[in-house]
């Protein structure tokens, strides 16, 4: 399998971003280590990396910037996770989660049709592989409290606060939600 991976330097922090053929495969948050994701990566001896700026990790680049800048509230992005169907069932949950707002890990129990499955929830959570574009961090706590999240809570607190903001001058633009892209493999 060949992966191909480059860089978004961010005001926000250096963010990895990983594509194989089909689309996006891993996105880091801020602050996480990059060699160690492309190293997880590797596992697979027949796993060959590639340092490109591929088309769909030029446009993942961009989509994020605008999204960090507070000009982009959704993705059209070619994505490929790699997860287990009930995973891929939360994540694409998780992406109907309009911006701006939040949900609890039982109200996307409830969506994915496992009620009782909230910590199943959390881990598929905890799994997300594509953070931001797949947004994890708008799950919080019933309770409104702030919950677990990859990438520290003070980044997740900041990421909704950025989306708040936003929300109102976004509303009038033509879509206020993360959508799934018409071609998206999840």
């Amino acid at each position: 399998m060949e992966l191909f991976w480059n860089i978004l330097e961010s005001s926000w922090g250096d963010i990895l971003i990983v594509a194989d053929h089909k689309g996006i495969v891993r996105i880091t948050l801020p602050g996480e280590s990059s060699s160690k994701n492309l190293n997880s990566l590797c596992k697979n001896r027949e796993t060959i990396l590639t340092h490109r700026n591929t088309t769909s990790i030029a446009q993942a680049k961009k989509q994020i910037m605008e999204y960090l800048n507070g000009k982009r509230s959704s993705f059209h992005l070619e994505l490929n996770p790699q997860g287990t169907d009930f995973q891929k069932k939360v994540w694409n949950a998780l992406r109907r989660i309009p911006y701006g707002q939040t949900k609890c890990y039982q109200e996307i129990a409830r969506a994915v049709g496992s009620p009782k499955g909230m910590r199943a929830v959390g881990m598929a959570n905890n799994k997300n592989p594509l953070p931001i574009v797949i947004p994890c961090h708008r799950v919080i706590g019933k309770d409104g409290s702030m919950v677990g999240y990859a990438g520290g809570l003070s980044l997740k607190k900041k990421l909704l606060k950025l989306e708040s903001e936003k929300a109102s001058s976004l509303k009038s633009s033509k879509s206020d939600s993360t959508r799934l892209s018409a071609h998206a493999t999840i």
